[in-house]
């Protein structure tokens, strides 16, 4: 059989190494990264499209031996719970490729490690060995750090650090993990390990999940490991805003439900009520801390951390239908979000501003822009109709329904008053960004003259007077292009596709869930 998924995962690193060969020709380097993450898209779309929706289990596996001593395989393969989210991944790695046509900064370096993170994310996604898996984990934080540190903005450097100490930290707990199921089992197949269980570790297998889990919780993030995600949002270019909103976040809450929760159903559900109160913390305090910001890039930042914890929710209420949903609500989130921050980049752009409590007015300059980030918030808030409605939805009502613990029903409850809180950031934002008086935009500089001081024969060895006079420009403010259309309206139509028939992605999420659900005797 052809190999798709090999397809899938390596065009985009393929494309990188043309691209570091071409030298700077930037007009092709962006032509060879459409080609390339566009082939690649095509590709998932052709497994999407081929997946057998009426089995479960692996499909489109790849195995060879890769490392004999170690019994490590290169072992790739997807199911319902991860074929959406390379899927996602890969529409993303074309649509950030569209969103950085007009990059002109170290062009080539800039592709290059932009192909780079999303064939490390696609990696994570269908990997089936457990040292494969960590490799690309680990692949994943060299991209990032310089696409946050050379094309970022404000404290780029210190967001940069932060987010490698954050998950570098995470990492060392992983792999820790990691090696003690090797050492117990003397395996590193997933689907070896969920299938057959683990046996008593040489250390606790409690320890062996939390190791896991932490490397995960960081990734997602996971109150009060969060803290790293709004500045690396914030500072960030657009096209990694992106990228790490839209696709890397969801590699926490995939690894959960992969790892943590099959190969230790039995510790998750012991453990469940402590993460479903962290869930419930980091939804409301995420979405309080939301309120209180004026950066429209840290809004949406944070906004993220309490999405995500519908995430964490829906994994450890361990039931069909919260799992399905929590799935779901990644794919959901990382459309919703990926638009939110490319429309944001858009019209930070265009105003040279990025403080709320300068801007206004903009429906009437940018009306394209202002209704396409309309739509992106009213679906991050639930509105029927868009995929944020039926993801949440379906996550709270299996939540609701799970009998982990005696108090699941309160904790959904108060879950749900996220949406609330939701229901009030996005909409005052809208209404600061692009409603009430139109303003003038202007873009200050500094001008300077050096004036002489005195005339007589000595004036020259006299100190100068350097005169500074600020300068305001008046900004052409322009509506979106032809080719910011295309992106914007592909990221609308499938919001809306998912949200009016969401069976289009349930039916084959299903199918991976159901052998976890197994696992946890359900």
């Amino acid at each position: 059989m052809y190999p798709y998924l090999s397809t899938v995962v390596f065009l985009p690193v393929a494309g990188s190494i043309v691209i570091a060969l071409l030298g700077a020709r930037e007009r092709l380097v962006k032509w060879v990264a459409a080609v390339f993450t566009f082939t690649s898209l095509l590709a998932a779309i052709g497994m999407l499209f081929r997946f057998d929706r009426t089995i479960e289990g692996m499909q489109f596996e790849e195995k060879a031996l890769w490392i004999p001593a170690l019994n490590a395989n290169f072992h790739l393969g997807v199911d319902g719970l991860s074929l959406p989210l390379v899927v996602l991944t890969a529409f993303l790695g074309f649509m950030v490729v569209l969103i950085s046509w007009k990059e002109h900064l170290r062009v080539r370096e800039y592709f290059v490690w932009l192909l780079l993170l999303e064939t490390s994310i696609l990696g994570v996604f269908s990997s089936l060995d457990l040292l494969l898996f960590f490799i690309f984990w680990e692949i994943e934080l060299i991209p990032m750090y310089f696409l946050i540190s050379v094309w970022g903005a404000g404290r780029r450097e210190y967001s940069a650090i932060k987010y490698m100490i954050y998950t570098l930290f995470g990492s060392a707990f992983m792999l820790a993990g990691i090696l003690s199921l090797y050492f117990t089992t003397g395996s590193l197949s997933i689907v070896d390990m969920a299938g057959g269980g683990i046996a008593q570790a040489a250390i606790p297998l409690t320890a062996i999940f939390f190791f896991l889990l932490i490397g995960f919780a960081v990734k997602l993030p996971v109150f009060p490991f969060h803290t790293w995600l709004p500045d690396a949002h914030t500072d960030a270019p657009t096209a990694g805003s992106v990228m790490l909103a839209g696709a890397l976040i969801k590699m926490g809450g995939y690894g959960m439900i992969r790892v943590s929760v099959s190969l230790f159903p039995d510790i998750a559900r012991t453990y469940a009520p402590l993460l479903i109160t962290l869930a419930v913390i980091g939804v409301l305090y995420g979405a309080a801390l939301t309120l209180r910001q004026n950066d429209i890039k840290r809004m949406i930042a944070y906004s993220s951390v309490s999405h995500m914890g519908y995430v964490l929710l829906g994994v450890f209420a361990l039931g069909q239908v919260s799992l399905t949903g929590a799935t779901l609500q990644m794919v959901s989130h990382g459309l919703l979000t990926g638009l939110l921050f490319a429309v944001a980049g858009l019209t930070m752009h265009n105003v040279h501003e990025r403080d709320l409590r300068k801007m206004g007015g903009l429906a009437r300059q940018m009306p394209v822009i202002a209704v396409v980030f309309s739509i992106a918030g009213l679906g991050s808030l639930g509105l029927p109709m868009t995929s944020g409605f039926i993801a949440e939805f379906i996550t709270f009502a299996g939540s609701f329904a799970s009998d982990v613990f005696g108090g699941m029903q309160a904790a959904t409850i108060l879950a749900v008053a996220g949406v609330v809180f939701a229901a009030g950031y996005i909409l005052w934002m809208i209404q600061r960004a692009f409603y009430g008086p139109v303003k003038g935009y202007v873009e200050t500089h500094i001008e300077t003259e050096t004036l002489e001081v005195g005339r007589d024969a000595l004036a020259r060895y006299q100190p100068k007077k350097v005169v500074e006079t600020t300068v305001e420009t008046p900004i052409e403010i322009h509506d979106a292009d032809a080719l910011e259309r295309v992106y914007m309206f592909s990221f609308v139509a499938l919001i809306l596709i998912i949200g009016i028939y969401p069976a289009v992605l349930t039916d084959i999420i299903q199918t991976g869930i159901s052998p976890v659900v197994r696992l946890l005797g359900g």
